[in-house]
């Protein structure tokens, strides 16, 4: 099931300073961020083998998620708020405000043959 964890955050006078350090589960092979997104909803899958992380970096937007189980949606807002996206999750992203940027990282380099687009009954 996706979950989210704090990504830990140094803040002083100067700014902010957010490491990304032993917190995700997997050696990240492909990065790649989304962004200028319209009312269009993004995503509509899970996979067979790729674990994401999901990181807003800037602005926000909603990831709805479904294990098959359990159905949760995740408010990211803050670039130190990350979700975990395991395989079993077919999640959408929506609700992107203007501003959002949305950067994920990802186990494993892109192949459509990992990509399952049924949802869950």
């Amino acid at each position: 099931m996706a979950r989210l964890i704090d990504l830990k955050t140094f803040s002083d006078k100067r700014g902010n300073l957010t490491v990304i350090e032993k917190v995700i589960p997997f050696e990240v092979k492909r990065i790649f961020y989304i962004y200028g997104v319209d009312d269009s909803v993004r995503g509509g899958h899970r996979h067979h083998k790729t674990i994401q992380a999901a990181i807003c970096l800037k602005g926000s937007c909603i990831v709805s998620n479904n294990n098959g189980v359990k159905k949760e949606d995740f408010h990211l807002d803050k670039p130190s708020k990350c979700l975990l996206i395991e395989t079993n999750d077919w999640h959408t992203m929506h609700n992107f405000s203007q501003d959002a940027i949305l950067m994920v990282l990802a186990s494993e380099y892109f192949d459509p043959n990992d990509y399952i687009y049924k949802e869950y009954s």
